[in-house]
Order: structure tokens, then sequence, then C-alpha cells
């Protein structure tokens, strides 16, 4: 009986959160293919002219091909923080990690303070206008590396706790300099969890709205998220060509979740366990 219960619980939460997901979805590839006029209702009703082609060429072709520029802008920000994320949040997990104490609680406890307390945008821009990297794309991949780096330390921290303190041992007794140590030895057993800061990094940089429209204002440096703009305005929205944009830069990320949603878990549980 209980049994069967259990059962019953999973099929209605499984049946909601498919609905939840699955309505939302239908409802936007529904308004991105209508044309302009049957778009402006926003209901589930088939579309009269099947827009396609018209609908992803006008969103392409929007302000001088912006959309294109966008994914450029978008994958060297990816790539680029998304790396620097991995070194530095792997290095400064190994270090607190193997170097316990006062100064290693500290750090602990800034870490903890980098998920705990919000960002702040004004003395961001002004420290990004001080140094010159305000309205550039390397000032905005040290502000996405900074806000995703304490997300990314915890998760490497709990799967090198796993590592034996002897591998450290024998490396130095065969002459291994710290870095050495590091990348030599500990980095390449940390690939499950490696791969899992990647994934959810690449996801939450790539669909990052907030940080590119405060830190990047602009058609130069725009990613794909700030293009939602293209087509709202005070007094009109083509909902259409909207619908149409969110699917085109929705494809890239849920694929990545799609193909690699086990590799994500995997990681995940593997940190969680062992840590």
């Amino acid at each position: 009986m209980r049994a069967l219960r259990r059962a019953g619980a999973e099929t209605i939460a499984l049946v909601l959160a498919t609905a939840i997901f699955l309505i939302p979805f239908a409802l936007m590839l529904l308004t991105a293919v209508k044309d302009q006029t049957q778009a402006t209702d926003l209901d589930f009703a088939w579309p009269a002219n099947w827009q396609i082609v018209q609908n992803i060429t006008e969103v392409i072709e929007a302000r001088d091909y912006v959309l294109l520029r966008a994914y450029v802008n978008s994958t060297i920000l990816t790539v680029a923080s998304v790396a620097l994320i991995v070194i530095f949040a792997a290095m400064a997990a190994f270090v607190l990690q193997r170097r316990a104490g006062k100064v290693g609680s500290l750090a602990n406890f800034l870490v903890l303070s980098g998920l705990i307390i919000p960002p702040a945008i004004v003395p961001t821009i002004w420290l990004l206008r001080a140094i010159g990297l305000f309205k550039t794309m390397p000032g905005l991949i040290l502000v996405e590396v900074a806000f995703g780096l304490s997300y990314a330390v915890l998760l490497f921290r709990a799967f090198i706790a796993a590592v034996p303190r002897e591998l450290d041992e024998a490396a130095m007794i065969d002459g291994c300099s710290g870095l050495r140590l590091f990348f030599r030895v500990i980095f390449p057993l940390l690939r499950p969890v490696t791969i899992t800061v990647i994934l959810t990094s690449s996801v939450a940089v790539f669909n990052d709205f907030v940080n590119p429209l405060y830190f990047t204002p602009g058609d130069e440096n725009a990613t794909v998220q700030v293009t939602l703009y293209n087509f709202q305005s005070q007094y009109n929205t083509q909902w259409n060509l909207l619908f149409m944009d969110i699917v085109l830069i929705t494809i890239p990320p849920l694929l990545l979740f799609v193909f690699f949603n086990r590799k994500i878990v995997a990681g995940m549980t593997a940190g969680a366990i062992k840590g």
C-alpha cells in the first residue's frame, strides 16, 4: 500500500513538472511561428500562416545582424569565464581543503558569503570604471568569474576531500612543486566534478541577462539575452519575433542540458557522497 501511494505521488509530481515545463514551451513555439497580428492574441490557437523562415530571417537581420554578433560575444564570454572559473575554483578548493586553520576558516566564510550576499551593481560599475574595464568584454568576464566562483569552489572542495593526502606526500617526495602537484596529480582526478562545473557554469553564463545589461551596454558587446529588447518598445511588442528570438537563444543551453544531464547529476552526486 505504501509503495502504491509513493508511486502515485511520484506520478503526480512528474505530470505536474511536465505540464509546468511543456505548457509555456508550447505557447512559445506556437507564437514564434505565427504572423504579428495573430501572435498578439498570445493563445494556443493553431497558426493561420506558418512564418517559420520569415520570422527567423527577421530576427537574424534585426538591427544589422546584432543576433549573430551577440552569439559570438556570448560564446567568447562563456568559454573564457568558464575556463577561469574551473582553474581558479579548483586551485582555491585544493588549498582550502588541504590547509585548514584560521585563515582557511576566514576563506570559507568569504566563499559562503559569495553565495549569500547579493551582488552590488553600482559599486561594481565604479570599480570597473576605475580600472578601465567598464563596457568591455574582459570586464564582463571578470564579473562572471567573480559571481560564479563560490559555487564552483564548494563543488570542487567536496570532491577533493576524497582524494587521499598520501598522493600529495608521494608527489612532494618525488620533487613536485605545488603547481606541478596540482596540475599533474590532483586536477586529472577531478574530471567528474570538473565536467559538472563546466556544464552548469556554461548554462548560467550563457543565459545571464542582468550582468551584460548593466556592465556592457550597447550593441558592440551585446550578448544573446540582451537581444530580447530588439522586439519590445514602450507601445508595441512583436510577440512572434520575440518568442522566435527566445527559441533561437534557448536551443544551445537546452541541448547541452539534455545531452549531458547524466554527467551533471553524476558529478554533483559524487561530490556530495565523497564530501
